[in-house]
């Protein structure tokens, strides 16, 4: 039978108290890491049959997972390497999340990709059209639009911000987009509902070792100081850019070297850029995307090198200025600094040393041990018995990702059947249809706008009711969030009662986007979320109050951090604020 979804505080108990008592029974599959991949792994172990567990030392998706550009895309820029596999196989994932795993989470995003000089016309029209062709030929539906030629006075039309006059045109092509965070939130959910164990802010500190293999790992539950040990046959370490640290652990030679490769975005409101469509361009350095974002765009991204700390990236004003420059080369009235709503800095886990630095192609053209599974993209790779690292690729294929560590981990079962999670919809998905058709009749029954019920909709999918089901019970939750008036009260009581959150944190970074999603970056907001917190978790005064203190404290280093010149500067600025777990 199912179990609940809920990752509500008692639930995370329980999972603490089943992972500690795995002496006598070990788990099949103990996966490390709850960004994308991690959570992931656990949906596809869990669901061919095995038992699992999730340690997370933070919050789910608290790293690269929240921080993405946020896209479900197929890669252009493979297309010029001649790469069609690997694009074909991220198409095929777009379409199978779009059309059958999460039509509630992703959706289609329109581009223009500008043409400034006629001779390119061609060159990239060919392009997109075998773009097109190779989601059209993949095994599930392509779910959205094909490409469209627009010439100059079309282009003047549906985006009138744009210097047309420097353009001979565009080509319209759709991708997909998704909350990155809520993907990761939701997979976890999904996970939980099959059987799996989930425990966020739990460190791994050690392997356990039976001669030359892995059996499990000691931990530590952050909250409380306990510390507790977890047998399983197999761990999945799906640390991102943590890897390295997690190698360290067992001792060894380093199977996998991964470089933390930063990538910042801007927030900017809706209105400060007249477009119907958003826009792609090249710069020198790296791509640059311009991606519509509800009342708001996103616009990224850099690709450079950090190693400075790995939990708090830091955004300089340099990198800022970098991304300002090349959007405004493309536009009517620039932007400036005053028209930034939001920042924020993720990591990319690019694999090194022998792979090439984000190639992703560990060991092509050596010997391969059966221990290995190698992709352009990313690399599953097993150096002791009893462990398996995963590292690498991109949000789009997290679940090939996922597939292939699994995959690795049972090599020796006959008894586990193949991956699963291509049937499996995650938590959502379900009733979703139905209940947007239902958008008017849901709207008068809960006394919320049309808009207002799009809006959950777009976020819980067929889970709708659950939220609506505690305005019923409480009626003040219906009422929008002070200072941050795109949500309602009742989503951060839900975020508490549902998703795991456990820290003002985790509710305006990544259960919502009001930290990079209003201009005062939450600060508005951040008491009556606590409120409604402390309310749900059974905090004190003091609690309650040191919660806010931390917020605030994290919203000024990040703002120090943004007006410095350097990373070293910025870094230095930004772990002023320390975790408060």
């Amino acid at each position: 039978m199912a179990q609940s979804s809920a990752l509500d505080p008692a639930a995370r108990a329980g999972a603490l108290t089943s992972l500690a008592a795995t002496r006598e029974e070990p788990l099949d599959v103990l996966v490390v890491g709850a960004g994308v991949v991690g959570t992931g792994a656990a949906l596809d172990a869990v669901t061919r049959g095995l038992s699992v567990g999730l340690l997370e030392q933070r919050d789910l998706a608290s790293g690269t997972s929240s921080r993405s550009s946020k896209l479900v895309h197929g890669g252009l820029r493979y297309l010029e390497m001649f790469d069609f596999a690997l694009v074909r196989e991220a198409l095929e994932e777009r379409g199978l999340l779009l059309t059958r795993l999460a039509p509630h989470l992703v959706r289609p995003v329109a581009f223009l990709y500008p043409l400034h000089r006629t001779i390119e016309r061609p060159y990239v029209g060919a392009g997109l059209a075998m773009y097109d062709a190779l989601a059209m030929v993949g095994k599930y539906d392509m779910g959205v639009p094909k490409h469209k030629h627009l010439f100059r006075r079309q282009v003047a039309r549906v985006a009138p911000d744009l210097r047309t006059e420097d353009l001979s045109g565009a080509i319209r092509y759709y991708d997909c987009q998704v909350d990155d965070a809520r993907l990761v939130v939701t997979l976890a959910r999904t996970a939980a509902r099959y059987g799996a164990l989930v425990a966020t802010r739990s460190r791994v500190t050690g392997f356990l070792r039976e001669g030359d293999r892995v059996v499990g790992v000691s931990a530590v539950d952050l909250e409380t100081g306990t510390t507790y040990e977890v047998r399983a046959r197999v761990v999945v370490n799906a640390t991102g850019v943590w890897t390295d640290q997690m190698e360290s652990l067992p001792g060894g030679a380093p199977a996998l070297e991964v470089e933390a490769s930063k990538g910042i975005h801007l927030v900017v409101p809706r209105d400060r850029i007249r477009s119907e469509y958003g826009f792609i361009t090249k710069t020198e350095k790296s791509v640059l995307f311009v991606i519509p974002w509800g009342r708001h765009w996103i616009i990224g991204t850099t690709d450079t090198a950090w190693d400075l700390d790995l939990a708090h990236p830091a955004a300089s004003r340099t990198d800022i200025d970098y991304l300002l420059r090349h959007v405004n080369t493309l536009l009517r009235v620039p932007l400036d600094h005053d028209d930034v709503e939001g920042v924020y800095a993720g990591l990319r886990p690019l694999l090194a040393g022998k792979a090439g630095r984000g190639v992703g192609s560990a060991g092509e053209g050596e010997a391969r041990s059966a221990t290995q599974k190698v992709s352009r993209e990313h690399t599953v790779v097993s150096p002791v018995p009893g462990l398996v690292l995963i590292a690498g690729g991109k949000l789009t294929t997290y679940r090939i990702m996922a597939r292939d560590a699994v995959d690795l981990a049972v090599r020796d079962r006959s008894d586990v059947p193949a991956s699963q999670t291509d049937k499996v919809p995650l938590l959502g998905a379900e009733g979703f249809l139905a209940r947007t058709n239902q958008r008017v009749a849901l709207s008068r029954r809960h006394g919320l706008e049309v808009g207002r019920i799009d809006h959950l909709l777009g976020r819980y999918g067929g889970l709708v009711d659950e939220v609506l089901d505690l305005v019923i019970a409480r009626p003040d939750l219906g009422e929008p969030l002070p200072g941050a008036e795109d949500y309602l009260s009742a989503e951060i009581v839900y975020a508490v009662t549902h998703e795991g959150a456990r820290h003002l944190d985790d509710v305006l970074a990544r259960r919502t986007r009001i930290s990079i999603e209003t201009f005062d970056r939450g600060t508005v907001a951040v008491t009556a979320a606590a409120d409604l917190m402390a309310t749900e978790l059974g905090w004190d005064q003091t609690r309650r109050d040191d919660e806010v203190d931390h917020y605030l404290r994290r919203v000024e280093a990040e703002r120090q951090s943004q007006m410095k010149l350097t990373d070293q500067e910025a870094d230095e600025a930004r772990v002023s604020a320390p975790e408060i777990v």
